[in-house]
């Protein structure tokens, strides 16, 4: 086993930041994919912008779905190797990878047969708009097998505490998706001007870069692990294990997706422009998202190996000082939404009328920044423990919540489409709160648990040094099962 950092002793912040950073670089430069196609697609008009935005739905909706594979790895991974357990943890890294190119492959089946059909859900304006989103997503989701695999390769890296070779592969697709935006959206030399079906190509090139060097360095080159599929054998409890950790966040994601669609959907009723508004926006809204995703992965991976090895004071001490750089980005954000929205949203829109709507919307998202990213580091120490069940729930709770509050909000005697904006904001507000709350309530029965044995085992010290011992393992497995379940 090579290249695998130990987590469970050493400084908690320094070790916390060296795992994040290459992480964080690596979620923005996921973003940067979007981003890129926004900034270019937006020289061409509002237009283009729509369609790209409503495909976009549909491959977060696939990608939410992934996640099941993803944080099977990353979890399976990470616990494993806090045991010691290597062969477990490459039996996981095997597993996540079939089930990956499984669903990956039935996923792309599916959006390729009913692509019109799944457009036609946003009820967009037909001819460019509409024609532009179903060239866009076919073309795409001819590549879903290179960019849904790739979140579960580096899923794998991540959870042996490696954040840097995911960042370095993922930094080659992003720049080669930075060159051939331009390129094949307006055409040079002898490239022709695809428009947005150039965008898509682009991202499909980049995405198939991306998954030919994690293939050739994991497979071939073995460089954090042998992973041998020549060994390999379906086993019934691995893949439960992988679907039990990972089910409660795809299906979260997933809903999370779903329940934006159908307020997409809602919000064309003002027209196409809150659609571009609405799918700018949110990529800006990401660089907050996916900096906190960044130091939640990384809390998730060293929760999971101090939770293997049964060290719940490293646990608390990792989940607060997380949470701390978690606030202080969370009002940098804020403060950059209310003071510099113009100047963000002048980056891809510089059209009068969706310059000055998305100014409002980067308002009324500056309100739960904060609390947003309380909830994703929360939900990261929770996915580190093996408990993925209770984030889940919160989200799908108050992210569901969304529909019938922008229902009632969106009302013309209300506040009419800024109501289905709001709805999404005081949402995560209600998230933040509330899943922060239910995880230091299992950091206060963890420490209580862990006080009572501490007295229970002062009594052992007149027995052999042995049976002393197999006494303290077995009271270890029997916390961290508890705690699992």
């Amino acid at each position: 086993m090579k290249k695998t950092i130990d987590l469970t002793e050493g400084p908690i912040f320094k070790q916390l930041l060296k795992l994040a950073l290459p992480i964080i670089g690596t979620s923005l430069m996921q973003m940067a994919y979007n981003l890129t196609d926004m900034v270019w697609l937006g020289r061409l008009g509002s237009d283009a912008v729509a369609s790209v935005g409503a495909s976009g739905f549909y491959i977060w909706l696939g990608i939410s779905l992934l996640l099941v594979t993803r944080v099977g790895a990353e979890v399976g991974v990470s616990q494993s190797l806090g045991k010691k357990d290597v062969e477990s943890a490459t039996r996981f890294a095997r597993h996540s990878l079939f089930w990956a190119f499984l669903l990956s492959i039935v996923i792309a089946a599916i959006v390729l047969i009913f692509t019109p059909q799944l457009i036609g859900v946003f009820r967009l304006s037909q001819g460019v708009v509409e024609d532009g989103a179903i060239s866009y997503l076919r073309i795409v989701s001819m590549g879903f097998v290179f960019t849904f695999v790739n979140p579960t390769f580096q899923g794998i890296y991540n959870g042996m505490g490696n954040s840097k070779l995911p960042f370095y592969y993922l930094l080659v697709g992003l720049g080669l998706n930075m060159v051939l935006d331009p390129l094949m959206i307006f055409g040079f030399g002898v490239v022709p001007a695809m428009g947005v079906n150039g965008a898509a190509w682009a991202t499909f090139i980049a995405q198939f870069v991306v998954f030919a060097i994690f293939y050739i360095r994991f497979v071939w080159k073995k460089e954090i692990m042998d992973p041998d599929f020549r060994r390999f054998k379906l086993s019934k409890d691995i893949s439960r294990r992988i679907f039990k950790l990972g089910m409660p966040v795809a299906m979260e994601s997933s809903l999370f997706a779903i329940f934006a669609l159908i307020l997409a959907r809602m919000i064309t009723k003002w027209g196409d422009i809150p659609i571009a508004v609405q799918s700018v926006g949110a990529q800006i809204e990401a660089l907050s998202w996916m900096t906190s995703s960044g130091f939640a992965t990384a809390l998730g991976s060293f929760t999971g190996q101090n939770f293997g090895a049964g060290n719940w004071q490293r646990i608390r001490k990792g989940y607060y000082t997380t949470l701390g750089i978690g606030i202080f980005i969370g009002a940098l954000v804020t403060t950059a939404f209310f003071v510099f929205g113009k100047e963000i949203f002048s980056l891809f829109l510089r059209e009068e009328e969706p310059l000055q709507m998305g100014i409002v919307y980067l308002k009324i998202l500056a309100v739960s920044q904060t609390f947003m990213i309380v909830e994703i580091i929360t939900r990261g120490a929770f996915n580190g423990i093996g408990r993925t069940v209770p984030p889940s729930i919160v989200g799908i709770v108050f992210t569901g919540a969304r529909v019938p509050a922008a229902f009632v909000l969106s009302a013309e005697r209300y506040l009419g489409m800024l109501g289905i904006w709001w709805a999404i904001s005081l949402s995560s507000v209600f998230k933040g709160v509330i899943l922060s709350s239910w995880y230091l309530r299992v950091l206060r029965k963890a420490s209580g648990q862990e006080t009572a044995t501490k007295k229970k085992m002062s009594l052992t010290v007149l027995l052999p040094s042995r049976l002393r011992q197999n006494i303290w393992v077995k009271s270890n497995d029997k916390q961290r099962d508890k705690h699992a379940r």
